[in-house]
């Protein structure tokens, strides 16, 4: 069956190839089976819906899915609704972060079958079994391209084998997360077993901040942000946006600050 992907807007993981659109079906198109709406944001479900209206009048069957509709997610398909090099081997967690939607999306913790990719993007790899972990590593391991973990790494669970494996992969850079207060030691332990690993180059270990969040400050913020620095980790704020995609003016502006690469880049410098 021939599969067009529709997308309600393009990223950096958004498939490339010759059946993936962002926009309305463009004139001459045929040869298309089905056509996939896939939304992965709710404040993108409007766009998404007027999209649906339109390659509607293509005469083929229209599907809308995606996270932004609560859906669980199946199988990984390589290249289906992710660009190729993007992966996922396991969905769900088994913590229940009022803030995250992946556990009430995606249930429990499963771990899915491994394909291949260098981009990793599960919700929480660090839950799974060790088997399932070495497995995906000697995956990595075969690919020429030098992996990310771009999901949240869960500080907590981080053992010296993990450290060993992300030194063997040569991994170019892996993220963990400072979402709530509790997190910190943790992290300040994961900073002290990447160094103990010969981890040291700030740059390979990032770490999501969330921010912006009902009760927030700037300053409360910010010093979370100079937290993370001090425990060994690049730190990228993610600013937290309401169902339909609402934020702040101020905290976008302060946002832009704590992404901006020289920004960030300069601030370690001066700490360090």
């Amino acid at each position: 069956m021939t599969i067009a992907r529709v997308f309600p807007r393009k990223t950096k993981a958004t498939p490339d190839d010759a059946l993936a659109f962002t926009g309305p079906p463009p004139k001459g198109i045929d040869g298309i089976d089905e056509v996939h709406i896939s939304v992965a944001f709710s404040y993108d479900l409007p766009k998404a819906e007027s999209l649906a209206e339109a390659w509607h009048k293509t005469g083929v069957p229209v599907r809308m899915g995606g996270p932004a509709l609560g859906q669980p997610g199946g199988d990984f398909v390589p290249g289906m609704y992710l660009k190729q090099g993007y992966v996922i081997t396991s969905r769900g967690c088994n913590n229940k972060c009022w803030f995250c939607s992946a556990w009430r999306r995606e249930g429990p913790l499963r771990e899915l079958a491994v394909t291949d990719g260098h981009i990793i993007q599960d919700d929480n790899l660090l839950a799974c079994s060790e088997s399932h972990i070495r497995a995906v590593f000697d995956m990595l391991m075969r690919q020429r391209e030098k992996p990310m973990f771009t999901g949240g790494l869960e500080a907590r669970l981080l053992k010296a084998w993990h450290v060993d494996l992300f030194q063997k992969s040569k991994t170019h850079r892996m993220y963990f997360a400072y979402d709530t207060p509790d997190d910190y030691e943790p992290l300040v332990a994961a900073g002290k077993t990447l160094r103990a690993g010969n981890i040291t180059d700030i740059r390979k270990t990032a770490c999501y901040v969330l921010i912006g969040y009902q009760g927030d400050t700037f300053e409360a913020a910010e010093q979370r942000l100079v937290a993370a620095i001090n425990a060994g980790f690049w730190p990228f704020s993610m600013l937290y946006k309401s169902e339909n995609g609402e934020t702040n003016t101020d905290w976008r502006q302060f946002h832009r600050q704590w992404c901006n690469p020289w920004i960030v880049g300069t601030t370690i410098k001066k700490m360090c």
